[in-house]
């Protein structure tokens, strides 16, 4: 019941991240937002990630993973239930941040909850439960483009009515007692922070959530640009790109059982930097449908292996260092949103340029991992 709780929390915040980047092209024409006022709203909902992964891991230490899951669901619930009725950019800006703030939360302890209760085999059981981020990645652009016909109000509606299903179920879910109190807190914070492994960690994350969640934001306004027409630019990035994560993440879990975390997360980054190049350099349809695939084969493992590497890294104060690398992760979105709308600047046509940011991060990834298998000796 509690895998199945991880799983439903997951599948949510997966239809939320493909969410901006489903409805923003939607709302770019009813609000006649430029690119640089994307990369705002974009800024903001990772500004609203960084704030609640980073607070919220003391949370789920000292109170459990309940609270924080019914937190983040009903923050992303609210947002959801409330965009439709937005009467311009403020607005907008608010509620998104309001939809990263119940992201971040989930995310974090969802992650938390299937780490605390699959033991040895915590890299395994992240990659399956994670694999349904993908699957809630896929099914929010493939509906908008095939079902509501680009109805973005009808789409909003939709996932908060699924959110306040996953919401129930966690509120009804008997779920494993806090690991920790105050006392332990303030004891064993210090000596965590103090690591430079879980900074090695989190930056390796940092460059990681630059690509896949950049993707997710931006790549249907670049296929957009391209001329590709919108509904098949958004079934690329459901039926191509979270297809990908998807299958990726169920084809690594046999593998996870042979070779080590460390090295499945240094050959996912070396497919990384070589596919996300190969995507921006297409404008045919099918051809990037394929690379976009690839794509997100690549990136599959990587999120989940590395919240697993940071477990047994530190197997006391758990939440805590999942909460800060986790952050470390929306942080790189909050600063590549901003390198990406200031090198588009007004015109979508530049989004190319500023996308190649996605296979230099990878680069770095390759690099970083090579450190962190040393500091792991």
């Amino acid at each position: 019941m509690l895998i199945f709780a991880a799983i439903l929390a997951i599948f949510v915040y997966g239809m939320i991240a493909a969410m901006l980047g489903t409805i923003l092209p939607e709302l770019s024409e009813r609000f006649h937002l430029t690119p640089t006022q994307n990369g705002t709203i974009a800024l903001v909902q990772a500004l609203g990630l960084i704030i609640a992964s980073l607070s919220v891991g003391p949370l789920l230490d000292t109170q459990g993973d309940k609270i924080g899951l019914v937190l983040g669901l009903s923050a992303i619930a609210a947002a959801l239930f409330l965009l439709p009725r937005s009467p311009g950019f403020s607005t907008i800006l608010l509620l998104l941040f309001l939809l990263g703030m119940g992201g971040g939360i989930v995310v974090t302890g969802a992650n938390a909850l299937a780490n605390s209760v699959s033991g040895e085999h915590s890299a395994i059981a992240l990659n399956l439960v994670n694999l349904f981020f993908g699957l809630g990645g896929l099914t929010t652009p493939f509906i908008a483009a095939n079902i509501f016909k680009k109805n973005w109000v009808r789409l909003c509606y939709t996932v908060a009515s699924l959110t306040v299903a996953a919401l129930l179920v966690q509120a009804f879910s008997k779920m494993p007692p806090p690991a920790g109190n105050a006392k332990f807190l303030l004891a064993d914070v210090g000596p965590i922070l103090g690591r430079p492994l879980l900074f090695m960690l989190g930056f390796f994350l940092f460059l990681y959530i630059t690509c896949e969640v950049g993707v997710w934001n931006w790549l249907p306004r670049h296929l957009i640009a391209q001329g590709i027409p919108e509904s098949r630019a958004l079934n690329i990035l459901s039926l191509g790109f979270a297809l990908g994560l998807l299958i990726g993440r169920v084809g690594v879990s046999p593998i996870l059982a042979h070779v080590s975390p460390i090295d499945v997360t240094l050959g996912a980054s070396i497919a990384m930097a070589v596919t996300t190049y190969l995507m921006l350099q297409t404008n045919k349809p099918s051809m990037a449908f394929g690379l976009v695939f690839v794509a997100g084969l690549s990136m599959a493992p990587v999120f989940p292996t590395t919240l697993a590497i940071t477990g047994a890294a530190f197997p006391r104060m758990t939440g805590t260092a999942l909460g800060f690398v986790i952050t470390c992760g929306w942080v790189g979105l909050a600063v590549s949103s901003w390198i990406i709308g200031a090198i588009a600047g007004g015109d979508p046509k530049r989004l190319k340029k500023a996308l190649l940011l996605f296979p230099a991060s990878a680069v770095l990834m390759v690099a970083l991992n090579l450190a962190i298998r040393s500091a792991l000796k």
